[in-house]
Order: C-alpha cells, then structure tokens, then sequence
C-alpha cells in the first residue's frame, strides 16, 4: 500500500522499517526533523507538514504521544484533514482519551468525508518492528476491512472491538492491567533479594504456571537487571493511567488497585524519572528501602 505516517518515533520508527520491508511505500514525517532523515534513510519518502503525508496515500497512520499532538497533527494548520479526501482513510495507533477519538472520528467525518479508526497498540517497541504487535480497534466496519489486509503486516493480534472509541476502551482496559503489573513486578524483584534468592531465576522458576505472562517474562528480567533503557517512557504509562482513571471515576467503576499503581507513578515522574522505562518504577521501592 501507499502510506503516510505521521510520528516517527520510538514506535513509529521501528514500524516505519518494517512496513518498508514488507513492500510498502511509506511517506514519514515528524516534528523532530533527526526522526524524519532517519525514516528517509530507510527508504520513507521525506513529508513537510503531516498534510504532506497524505500525498498519494491510501491509508494514514499516526503514531503520536499525546491526544494534543494527534489533534494538532490532523485538525491543526497543515494537518491530515487539511488535505484528506475519500476514499483516504486514518488510522490512529495513539493512545488518547476515549472521548476525544470519539470526537475526532466525527469531525474528521464531517470536515473531510473520511473514516478514522482508532487502533492502540501493546507490545512496544519489538513488536512494532517485527509486525507483532497486538491491535485493539475501533471504527465502522467497512473501514475496519478496508485496514485487515494492513495489520496482518502490523500485528500478531488484530481484534476490532466495535465502533468508534471501542478500541481506546479495550487500551484502558491494557493499560490498568499493565501498570499494576509493574508495581507488582518490582515488588517481586525487591522481596526475591531481600529473601535472598536470585531474582532473575523467578521467570524460569514461574513459567508455565498462573503467575506467567508477557510482564513476567518480557518486562521483569530488564527490570531485575535495572535496565531503564526506554521501550515506553515511564511519561507515557502515567499519561495512559491519568486517562484510566478519568474514564473509571465518569462510570464510577472502583479501580483502587489501578488508583494505587498511578500514585507510584506520580511520584516516579516528580523525581525526575519521566524519560525511563516504565520498569522504573522499581527505583521507588529501592529509594524506601535504602531509608
């Protein structure tokens, strides 16, 4: 397919290659110019604007790290919606307020006569160069097929929830599972060296059991060694659980263990520790331990 991509980051990047590898034509742009050369050395076509983008393009993707930068990159001077026309169609892999990709599905519709899909991802960085991420969407359902035969190059998983807003409620859903994963991941590490048993022995040990999963085996063992290397900054983890927590207190669902893990990441981010892993989140129990 011919694509525009606007957000050529840490996920986008990645993704940008493979669909390249795949056979894809890509048109890439971003608003840090080191990020559009280095898509344009793997053979993406260099976009001025994100309006740019969608020269050519049968699809639009944004992979962006704020719904204000999602509603700049399209409905701001130069955006998509400046220059898309049907049958072009956006998907969105960014995770923002539920709401607001309700709203901005509508008024894309109604300023351009054109589908948007919002379709979060979870897997990271890896994932996202290796076309295994895992796709929960959300949109009509002739644009939900028109994108099928894209994410069998994108995704491992690729389930369409419902409508509009469907897919960023199942990411909610991801990312309360998630942050209270990692708390309960450090906490983990922390008791292993405090009994005195090698920490990085408990996946092996675990595997296999109820207590297994991605955040055991994929997660825990870079945390157990502190490596804080960013494959999602702790930044936007706190971001995406703010956003579970309003969505939460406008149903009144109780999430307290949810409300727990957002408090840690507060105080993460107020020490300073915004631009590291999410699995950070362990020096917080090394910093009390030490008192």
């Amino acid at each position: 397919m011919n694509l525009g991509y606007v957000g050529v980051g840490l996920m986008g990047l990645p993704m940008t290659k493979h669909l390249l590898s795949k056979g894809h034509s890509v048109a890439a742009y971003d608003i840090v110019a080191e990020r559009v050369e280095a898509a344009e050395a793997l053979g993406a076509r260099s976009a001025s604007s994100p309006a740019d983008v969608c020269r050519g393009a049968e699809i639009v993707l944004l992979n962006l790290p704020t719904p204000y930068a999602v509603e700049a990159a399209v409905f701001g001077e130069g955006g998509v919606a400046s220059a898309l026309k049907p049958p072009q169609l956006l998907v969105d892999f960014s995770t923002i307020k539920v709401e607001q990709g309700r709203d901005f599905s509508a008024r894309l519709k109604a300023q351009t006569g054109c589908g948007w899909v919002d379709a979060p991802v979870s897997g990271g960085p890896p994932a996202s160069g290796s076309g295994a991420l895992t796709v929960m969407a959300g949109g009509e359902p002739g644009d939900i097929e028109r994108i099928r035969p894209l994410m069998k190059d994108v995704a491992a998983r690729f389930t369409a929830m419902g409508p509009p807003g469907s897919g960023l409620v199942a990411k909610m859903i991801n990312q309360l599972i998630v942050g209270c994963g990692h708390a309960v991941m450090a906490e983990a590490i922390v008791l292993a060296e405090a009994a005195g048993i090698d920490p990085a022995r408990i996946p092996e040990c675990l595997a296999g059991g109820y207590a297994d999963g991605a955040l055991l085996q994929r997660l825990y063992p870079r945390m157990a060694r502190r490596d804080f290397a960013p494959q999602g900054y702790a930044r936007q983890l706190l971001k995406d659980l703010e956003m579970v927590n309003e969505l939460a207190g406008s149903m009144k669902a109780p999430v307290p263990m949810m409300g727990e893990a957002l408090s840690l990441y507060r105080m993460l981010v107020h020490l300073g520790y915004s631009e590291l892993d999410s699995g950070a989140i362990l020096k917080l129990y090394e910093r009390e331990g030490k008192k």
